[in-house]
């Protein structure tokens, strides 16, 4: 448990600005777009780099592949801190803050890696859910948590606060690293292993033409918290131009996270009764349509902010109801579950890029509400994608088994 603890730590240190730090780049200087720009970029990092975290991590081992991750982010933040934010140079801020994209998914996939090696087979898929519990608690939750103590109580300087994460992230690792990769090491691997481990990057790129229903769903994973992640770019200046206090995004944030952390696990036993698909479908999609809506509603009313926060929160909980995915995909592709597998988690890095790239291309043409309505509109095309997304689901299936098989076949 103090591995997954050390993910919590590491992860609310890597991205305690990504709910303010939009505004304030447009606060010195530089245009909306450029910001949406930054964003947009890191996003297409994180796809990359989620994409080949598990390859890298058989290749040269667990450990290895979270310390290049911990490196980078030290080189990127250092870069970022020093000579991007100070001067506010776009050209600067642009790379330095990319390599951080790179970082992150290198270490905390690179854990995932570990714990699927470690845990139980039989626990295995409760294993998984706690990861990706810490995850999203430390990410959004407890960095974004903080950063609206430390600017909006106690006054801390932005760059001074970015400075701290360098904290987090240090203790984090620490501590996960001195508990993982113990039974994954390198040399637990066969000669061949590295050509093996190539021919399965390569594997999970044609799974999709043979088989289509894996690339839909892959599709339905990026979609899935494309919004959540897009709203980051513009919601605080929206919110604050629609007459909001200036930390109202960070408090409705906050709220939006803690529901998706809390109904994680609710889902996923649910989908279990109510069908895979079912949940997804009806509770994932066409819930999160609605759920926007109604947020978006709620702020053109100017509704007061505790309404707009308990939209979030039901928006947050009803994202959570794309979790059945981790197992529809291998069901796609019994024979490669594996392949399936690496489809899923590019479709999840691929939704940082995605959800960022829609504020790059359409804020300044159709504004922020119309960016709202694209994020609606997307889910409803994704609930038409899931109709063709038909799975046979037996009794003796769940979650948790789906995903340890996947997983173990996946390694």
């Amino acid at each position: 448990m103090l591995g997954y603890f050390g993910v919590l730590i590491f992860m609310a240190g890597e991205g305690l600005e990504q709910n303010w730090l939009s505004p304030f780049l447009q606060q010195h200087g530089l245009t909306a777009h450029q910001a949406s720009t930054i964003f947009t970029v890191y996003g297409l990092m994180v796809a990359i780099s989620s994409w080949l975290s598990g390859v890298l991590a058989e290749i040269f081992g667990v450990r290895k592949v979270m310390t290049i991750g911990l490196v980078l982010f030290f080189v990127g933040s250092f870069l970022f801190l020093v000579f991007g934010i100070p001067t506010y140079n776009f050209s600067v801020i642009l790379p330095t803050y990319a390599v951080r994209g790179l970082a992150y998914p290198l270490f905390a996939y690179g854990f995932l890696v570990s714990v699927a090696y470690e845990a139980p087979r039989e626990r295995l898929g409760g294993a998984v859910g706690m990861f990706w519990l810490v995850y999203a608690g430390g990410i959004s939750v407890l960095g974004t948590g903080y950063s609206n103590i430390m600017l909006y109580y106690f006054h801390m300087e932005n760059l001074h606060l970015l400075w701290t994460a360098l904290i987090f992230v240090a203790v984090g690792a620490v501590i996960a690293l001195s508990l993982s990769g113990k039974k994954s090491a390198q040399n637990n691997y066969p000669e061949d292993d590295e050509t093996h481990s190539l021919k399965h990057l390569l594997k999970g790129l044609t799974i999709v033409y043979e088989k289509p229903k894996v690339g839909i769903g892959g599709l339905v994973r990026m979609i899935n918290t494309s919004a959540a992640y897009g709203f980051s770019v513009f919601m605080p200046t929206f919110l604050f131009g629609m007459g909001y206090a200036e930390n109202a995004w960070l408090e409705v944030a906050v709220y939006l996270w803690m529901g998706n952390v809390v109904f994680n696990l609710i889902f996923g036993a649910a989908s279990d009764k109510l069908g895979w698909r079912n949940v997804v479908m009806w509770f994932g999609c066409i819930g999160c349509a609605l759920s926007v809506m109604a947020y978006t509603y709620c702020i053109s009313i100017h509704a007061d902010l505790f309404t707009i926060k308990i939209c979030a929160a039901v928006y947050g909980a009803l994202l959570a109801a794309f979790v059945p995915l981790s197992a529809i995909m291998p069901n796609l592709a019994p024979e490669n579950k594996g392949a399936a597998m690496s489809i899923l988690n590019f479709g999840a890095g691929m939704s940082y890029f995605f959800g960022y790239a829609i504020v790059m291309l359409f804020q300044g043409i159709i504004g922020n509400f119309g960016v709202m309505y694209i994020y609606i509109g997307l889910y409803f095309v994704a609930a038409a994608l899931m109709i063709f997304v038909k799975v046979q689901q037996y009794k003796n299936e769940t979650i948790d088994r789906e995903v340890g098989v996947a997983i173990e076949e996946t390694l």
